[in-house]
């Protein structure tokens, strides 16, 4: 049966229920017997039916609506992400809808779940962390989704990222070169795999590479805020680093200001890398060493292939992973 069509009464009629019971499950009515709610929701999710938030009327079944799930839309990475992917649904007529998740488990399944609802085409999905309730809900939709700077292990839907194992090695290997025996990992949840296993190996294999030990009391896990650089500052001088590879720009631009404010010369005492260019690298004094990543390109080519998912079109990959650079500025020798 294809999703599109699925109806109340669809549902009713392989459940062997009434309309009116199969509404009262949907909106949580307490008068319905648990083995025949557990019936209704079985069915429900068999068929993936979901209550249909816009008119059945319209003639070709689709919405022409793109969701877009982004963790922090004030965040430069993300906002220059949505940009991309903006552009290119505008070319493609597609409208956008936009809700933000705050990077947090539940209100992501439950945003997706509100998208799907309002039978948009397709999902953008950004975020850190792909929990397996959400993998769940990837799998039992039958909406095209694409994750734009977030990892699939499984390569269960497309995804558009860099190199992030490579893209930090290269950075570790810039501050080795430099003279630095104690290089600190400031990254985002260890959770996420892009920080977790591809950034975190990247940083070992240059640390292994360089002859330095690995130490685990030079790893520092944060949130994503300009806040949180500003209370890491202290703890990664008394670490004893001298450098920094940091995930997020934020972040960077708060430990550095918090050094700098404390006496700490950058580059000549700390050197730091962060690592999404974005304009707060620019902004900052001295400006922010940094990987470069196609922030606007990951969005535009992220929506670009939920259009081929969406129309069926043939393609030979789903998992796209595009170029990055390092861009070698003044927080660096």
């Amino acid at each position: 049966m294809d999703k599109q069509t699925i109806t109340i009464y669809d549902v009713a009629r392989e459940a062997n229920v009434s309309m009116a019971t199969v509404s009262r499950v949907v909106n949580g009515n307490p008068n319905v017997k648990p083995t025949t709610r557990k019936k209704v929701l079985e069915v429900i999710d068999r068929l993936d039916y979901r209550p249909n938030a816009v008119a059945r009327g319209l003639a070709s079944k689709k919405t022409t609506t793109v969701g877009v799930i982004i963790p922090d839309v004030s965040n430069t990475y993300f906002s220059s992400l949505a940009r991309g992917i903006d552009d290119v649904a505008t070319m493609y007529k597609y409208n956008i809808i936009l809700a933000n998740s705050d990077g947090n488990d539940q209100k992501e399944i439950s945003v997706l779940n509100t998208l799907l609802a309002k039978q948009v085409d397709g999902i953008i999905f950004m975020g850190h962390h792909i929990t397996e309730a959400l993998r769940g809900e990837f799998s039992r939709s039958k909406t095209p989704i694409v994750l734009a700077g977030s990892i699939d292990e499984d390569k269960q839907v497309g995804s558009v990222n860099i190199d992030y194992e490579e893209a930090t090695k290269d950075a570790v290997r810039l501050l080795a070169k430099n003279g630095n025996q104690k290089i600190a990992f400031v990254s985002g949840s260890l959770r996420d795999p892009i920080n977790g296993q591809k950034r975190l190996k990247g940083y070992k294999d240059a640390l292994k590479e360089a002859n330095l030990t690995y130490t685990e009391g030079l790893v520092f896990e944060s949130t994503y805020s300009y806040k949180e650089g500003i209370k890491l500052a202290e703890r990664i001088k008394n670490s004893g680093a001298t450098a920094a590879v940091v995930t997020d720009d934020e972040v960077a631009v708060g430990i550095l200001n918090t050094l700098t404010d404390s006496g700490v010369k950058v580059p000549e005492d700390f050197e730091l890398v962060t690592s999404n260019n974005s304009l707060l690298t620019e902004i900052a004094r001295p400006q922010v060493s940094s990987i470069t990543q196609p922030l606007y390109d990951v969005g535009a080519v992220s929506m670009r292939l939920l259009t081929k998912l969406m129309n069926k079109e043939e393609m030979e990959e789903r998992t796209v992973v595009l170029p990055y650079g390092l861009a070698e500025k003044n927080s660096t020798k």
